[in-house]
């Protein structure tokens, strides 16, 4: 994972992001060092990505005080795949609750690819996480509703409130995954045998890939995760979507298991919870101060966008977003060394 931070100062800050200029000035940056680059492959196995623009690019920080930091090609149109995991995972333990969640979805890492099969055979038929197919599926199947189309409001209300607009389906792509998403079927319905699954698969695989085909802006997914950071209140809004204890529970699953099988990888550069989307989507959240939305479509070979990782890294540092960083509390201590206890 070559994120090319050198260079770059570590900055500290347990606080509020920088002065607004600044944020501009930093996000301005990270677009225009990282536009240049030209790793990366746009996904091909569902037809209807295989034609994004390799050269787009965007980058946005949207912070828990309302104020929305852009560069580059913000306000283009993308499905959102994969990120949609994360939130419809927020709307799902709102009505569900913190254990029913845990033993239902679980919340460790499989180790394995994103859509794996095995994974599923290898737990007795646990889905283990909500950012891997097999429990992003089960959690879709958790969504209340009496019928499918209650379902879905379900899921585009939920969305909805956490982007603060309305927001729609890309029918082109609903259609493309619908005709090539034999593999989900197929994970639906191996739950379902295990008892995992109480919802028909079928029905559960369409309304997740409905969901994964929903279009957001890099702006949109950047206050989407700004939200979760917020404690589940829109701050562009100022409506509450989630609870603070669901937004919590979110960020941890973030943390441990947003990037597959990169996520230790992720969190040991990084230090944020994030999550990503094979449309070229990466979204990651700074609790307490904000959210980060990339959008790049060429990825690499675990699913993750280049140009997002590398973005993110760069202002990850810049900005003083690793919850792990710190410097010592005895450095700004007036007395000597020696002195403190």
């Amino acid at each position: 994972m070559d994120l090319d931070v050198a260079g770059v100062e570590q900055l500290v800050s347990t606080g509020a992001l920088p002065e607004a200029a600044r944020v501009d000035e930093l996000v301005a940056s990270a677009h225009e060092r990282n536009r240049w680059v030209a790793d990366g492959v746009v996904a091909d196995y569902i037809p209807a990505l295989a034609a994004a623009d390799p050269e787009a690019f965007g980058v946005c920080v949207a912070d828990v005080g309302g104020s929305v930091h852009a560069a580059g090609d913000v306000d283009v149109e993308f499905s959102i795949q994969s990120i949609s995991k994360a939130f419809v995972y927020a709307l799902v333990c709102e009505v569900v609750g913190h254990r029913e969640a845990l033993a239902r979805v679980g919340v460790n890492n499989t180790g394995l690819s994103f859509n794996s099969v095995v994974a599923i055979e290898l737990n007795d038929g646990h889905p283990m996480n909500p950012m891997v197919n097999a429990g992003a599926i089960a959690t879709t199947g958790l969504v209340p509703g009496d019928d499918d189309a209650d379902r879905w409001a379900f899921v585009a209300d939920g969305l909805a409130a956490f982007a603060g607009r309305e927001l729609r389906v890309d029918e082109e792509v609903y259609a493309s995954e619908a005709a090539t998403n034999e593999r989900n079927q197929a994970i639906a319905r191996l739950l379902a045998s295990y008892g995992r699954l109480d919802a028909d698969p079928g029905r559960t695989v369409d309304l997740y890939t409905r969901q994964c085909s929903v279009l957001v802006t890099t702006r949109d997914l950047a206050v989407m995760a700004a939200t979760l950071a917020d404690g589940g209140v829109n701050p562009v809004t100022g409506r509450r979507v989630v609870s603070a204890g669901v937004a919590r529970d979110t960020l941890a699953v973030l943390a441990s298991t947003g990037l597959y099988e990169r996520s230790g990888e992720w969190l040991y550069e990084i230090g944020l919870p994030g999550k990503s989307g094979v449309s070229g989507g990466l979204v990651t959240v700074a609790p307490g101060k904000g959210g980060i939305a990339t959008w790049s479509p060429p990825l690499d070979d675990a699913g993750n966008s280049v140009r997002g990782q590398r973005a993110t890294a760069y202002l990850s540092r810049a900005l003083g977003l690793n919850v792990f960083a710190s410097a010592s509390y005895r450095m700004s201590d007036p007395r000597p060394l020696e002195a403190s206890s």
